[in-house]
């Protein structure tokens, strides 16, 4: 039986359910407006009566503001022009004086539906690559994102980074008490900058914990916004952070030498890491070159002897399945955050750093053919590769698969098509973990390829540990990843 049937079958976005609890019951759901023409607050949408009877419904997740002006109601919502690009609409219509009083009920009923848990009017400091997007990041942000946070209301403050780690250097000096979302109009990389900036504050863990990071896809690689916002379209993913609810985010502190690196997304050793750094010569290719490299390495049966030690949590796929159900049921952890300090820096490392001994009680593995270590905090790695099916934003832990690079071809081509629709993790050739740290010992001396967020970092011993919700970030769900599965 493969992993997807295993997923939980919630199908609403987190609002549903509580939308049709608040509905209004009695008249006050339905406003007369202008001439024969009526607005009614159903259970999960607007809905639009106007003249010769046409009806039209606005799910109320799209509903970005409405207020009365000059004896006018302006209902402002993001109209779909495809599966992942809205625009602002409008809808306007005349209120007579009598009605003015019912009106605002009405209005106020209407945002608490649209709304829920989501803050409304949120502070949103965006940071914009000019080079993300090909160069057409900032473009992008103007046309199709700044109208939406405009629409609903959103105080918007914009700076274009300026050089490579102008990222870093915001996000350490910004003033955490004065925004309430710090958002990235660009890749994954301005993220990565983004949280090892607030990790460089002197009250780190205070700054991760308040100012939560969304991300607007304006990049090659756009994976934080398919995990937390289902889209890597930029203006359907504005109006998820405009909805979005505060989440808590495992992030994973890297170790080498005696450096330390914050990671929200990934650490890759072998065929992934190789196809993610080993190809920016074939970047004209666009996303094509991943699965172009991936291919090469992966037929070529390349090897990588290192030696690996792992803090194993879950070993087992059924009990992997199990956990994640769980908790995607009860749609919330039982402990929402790790001890995060109110003051100081980042918290300790509870295993010490990579030059340290290895802790007795982790499981070591001396690894003469591997092919691929690919451990991440979320699922998706990119648009269509859902490699961690099993991933949580919350749990506390590192999922991990790690194939021998000596499989066979068939094997290896088989891998890549269950890659694509969602059946690599029951492949029996991909073993799977739950994991809480992990240290990773090239035996080569050669210059090779280690990948932490897509970020290269040098190629020698490096470890891993994760604290449970360090970080702060928006999603649409409020306690899972947008896999596709279950949502």
């Amino acid at each position: 039986m493969t992993f997807s049937r295993f997923f939980s079958s919630s199908a609403d976005d987190g609002r549903g359910e509580d939308a049709e609890m608040q509905a209004p019951r009695d008249g006050t759901a339905v406003l007369p407006v202008g001439v024969n023409a009526s607005l009614t607050l159903a259970a999960e949408s607007l809905i639009v009566q106007g003249v010769a009877r046409t009806t039209r419904s606005i799910p109320y997740f799209n509903i970005l503001w409405a207020d009365i002006s000059d004896n006018h109601l302006n209902i402002k919502y993001a109209n779909p022009k495809s599966k992942n690009d809205v625009g602002v609409a409008t809808i306007c219509y005349t209120i007579e004086r009598t009605q003015l009083s019912k009106a605002e009920t009405w209005i106020s009923s209407l945002l608490d539906l649209s709304y829920g848990e989501a803050q409304r009017n949120k502070r949103i400091k965006v940071l914009v690559n000019p080079f993300g997007g090909k160069g057409s990041a900032s473009k992008t942000f103007y046309k199709e994102v700044e109208p939406i946070f405009e629409a609903a209301r959103c105080e918007i403050d914009t700076q274009v980074t300026e050089y490579s780690g102008h990222a870093v250097d915001i996000a350490e000096k910004i003033d955490v008490d004065a925004w309430d979302v710090i958002a990235a109009c660009s890749g994954d990389g301005v993220i990565f900058e983004i949280f090892n900036g607030l990790g460089k504050k002197e009250n780190a863990g205070e700054a991760l914990a308040k100012l939560a990071v969304a991300h607007v896809p304006c990049g090659s690689g756009n994976a934080m916004s398919r995990n937390l916002n289902g889209t890597a379209g930029p203006s359907m993913a504005a109006l998820c952070i405009i909805k979005g609810l505060r989440t808590p985010l495992d992030l994973v502190s890297i170790t080498h030498g005696e450096q330390r690196t914050l990671s929200f997304l990934s650490q890759a050793f072998g065929i992934i890491a190789d196809t993610d750094l080993g190809t920016e010569n074939l970047r004209w290719m666009g996303a094509a070159r991943f699965t172009f490299g991936f291919l090469v390495r992966l037929l070529g049966s390349n090897v990588y002897p290192c030696d690996v030690a792992l803090k194993v949590e879950i070993d087992d796929k059924n009990r992997i399945k199990e956990h994640y159900n769980a908790i995607v049921q009860n749609k919330s952890n039982v402990e929402p955050r790790g001890e995060i300090p109110e003051s100081g820096g980042l918290p300790p490392l509870k295993y010490g750093l990579a030059t340290d001994p290895i802790p007795e009680d982790w499981m070591r593995i001396s690894h003469d053919k591997l092919g691929n270590f690919y451990s991440g905090n979320m699922a998706f790695m990119a648009q269509d590769a859902n490699f961690f099916p099993a991933s949580l934003p919350n749990d506390g832990f590192l999922d991990v698969i790690m194939i021998r690079g000596d499989i066979s071809r068939i094997t290896a081509l088989q891998m890549l098509g269950a890659l694509d629709n969602g059946e690599l993790f029951d492949m029996p050739d991909v073993h799977a973990l739950k994991i809480s740290g992990f240290r990773i010992t090239p035996r080569s001396q050669d210059d090779g390829y280690i990948s932490i967020d897509g970020e290269k970092i040098p190629y020698e011993p490096f470890q891993a540990e994760v604290h449970k919700g360090l970080g702060t970030v928006i999603s649409r769900s409020g306690f899972k990843f947008e896999t596709g599965k279950g949502s």
